[in-house]
């Protein structure tokens, strides 16, 4: 029987049967706005905002209900910046298969709020702020991106747009 090797938030590793494996896809957003990067506050730090795909949903369409549920703006997506993957473990025992996606995005309206976070998203979600990109480096992620080249890559696009 194949396994896989899955890390919780804690770092520590569950090697777990791959069939028992549930898939997630997860769209974020990279919202940049002059010098500043608008993220997720999560626990003690932050990510960007953003979470699961739905079964027959769209991503982009994930990505504006997302990026409203968790900053309560409304936002347009644009360009693809960069993917990537993880295998990690839960505190209630479920494994998964990650695919990150994330894209540049703009507001287009609403207001900061996060009114509509789930109870259970509450408990570990915080009000979004905007942080200076330029001390991105003494900030910390909960995602497995390389949360500043992805920034970096968010900046390179925007230039072009």
């Amino acid at each position: 029987m194949s396994t896989t090797i899955c890390t919780d938030l804690q770092g520590n590793t569950h090697e777990v049967p791959t069939q028992d494996l549930r898939l997630r896809v997860g769209v974020y957003g990279v919202i940049i706005k002059d010098d500043f990067v608008l993220l997720s506050r999560q626990w003690d730090g932050y990510d960007f905002p953003g979470g699961g795909v739905k079964q027959g949903e769209r991503m982009r369409d994930a990505l504006v209900r997302e990026v409203k549920e968790e900053t309560g703006f409304d936002v347009a997506v644009g360009e693809l910046v960069a993917c990537g993957d993880l295998f990690y473990y839960t505190s209630d025992e479920i494994a998964s298969q990650s695919y990150q996606i994330y894209f540049l995005c703009t507001i287009t309206g609403g207001e900061v709020s996060i009114d509509r976070l789930s109870e259970s998203e509450k408990e570990y979600v915080g009000m979004p702020e905007w942080l200076p990109i330029d001390r991105i480096g003494s900030v910390a992620f909960y995602n497995s991106a390389d949360s500043e080249a992805v920034i970096r890559s968010a900046l390179e696009k925007q230039k072009n747009v």
